[in-house]
């Protein structure tokens, strides 16, 4: 774990302000690559009707690799949201429109989510984080359909007070309305917020609504590098995250 900047406030004075978590799902709760691998490959296919040639093409032009599957660090696979990816899929050579791409790849988003690998124990976690009297939400550039799913599948529905897709009506990625959507339902300042992420989008629609505290991941797309910029804090993936909150938290 990296502190990476340093502010007028100490290190545990800055945690032990924050009463809310917001996540990000994809590279954040959710191993990225072998969640979205494969799926990433279908959605290619079904944009270029079948045609693998141009399905590598596709992928290329939207951020994967088709050899290795490296997802390149905030790229449109990587942080897009659907709408995005079969615009880039059409502008990349895609001779299907966008309006027919979205809602068949926003099923096979949702459809994923039954095959999803996540990064850890997400029950465990989040019952933690709740027990320690943090509000948790999930922001992410999936459809809703899609989160929710999650969501259920790993058991996590209990502890969540807030989910938000591209398609919730509060925004895409960066712009800050998901962060605000979460501080409305829970009654939160953003100031009294934590956004975790593992891209750029992430952080900076918390820097966007003026969150408390932005936290960068390393098990997602990302890198040291393409993230130490803008977030406050960096740690290798969500496990940590308890560690980080237990002070302020009072449990023992």
């Amino acid at each position: 774990m990296t502190i990476l900047k340093d502010t007028a406030l100490p290190r545990d004075e800055r945690l032990s302000s924050i009463e809310g978590i917001l996540f990000d799902k994809d590279g954040t709760l959710l191993d990225f690559d072998d969640s979205w691998g494969p799926v990433n490959r279908e959605v290619a296919l079904l944009a270029s009707g079948g045609d693998a040639a141009l399905a590598s093409t596709l992928l290329r032009a939207c951020g994967m690799d088709p050899e290795t599957g490296h997802i390149v660090p905030d790229s449109l696979l990587a942080a897009g949201n659907t709408r995005e990816i079969a615009a880039g899929f059409v502008s990349a050579g895609s001779l299907l429109d966008v309006e027919w791409l979205v809602p068949r790849i926003d099923a096979m988003f949702a459809g994923a989510a039954e095959k999803s690998v996540p990064v850890t124990d997400l029950a465990e976690l989040f019952a933690t984080l709740s027990r320690r009297g943090l509000r948790l939400g999930i922001a992410s550039s999936d459809n809703e359909l899609s989160i929710r799913r999650t969501a259920e599948r790993f058991s996590l529905t209990p502890y969540v007070d807030f989910i938000a897709g591209y398609d919730s009506g509060h925004g895409v990625k960066p712009q800050p309305g998901m962060v605000l959507g979460f501080c409305a339902a829970t009654g939160l300042d953003p100031a009294r917020v934590a956004v975790v992420g593992d891209n750029n989008h992430d952080l900076h629609m918390g820097r966007n609504a003026g969150v408390g505290l932005k936290i960068a991941v390393l098990s997602g797309t990302g890198s040291r590098d393409s993230l130490s910029a803008c977030c406050d804090i960096m740690v290798d993936d969500v496990s940590h995250l308890p560690g980080l909150f237990s002070v302020q938290a009072g449990e023992v």
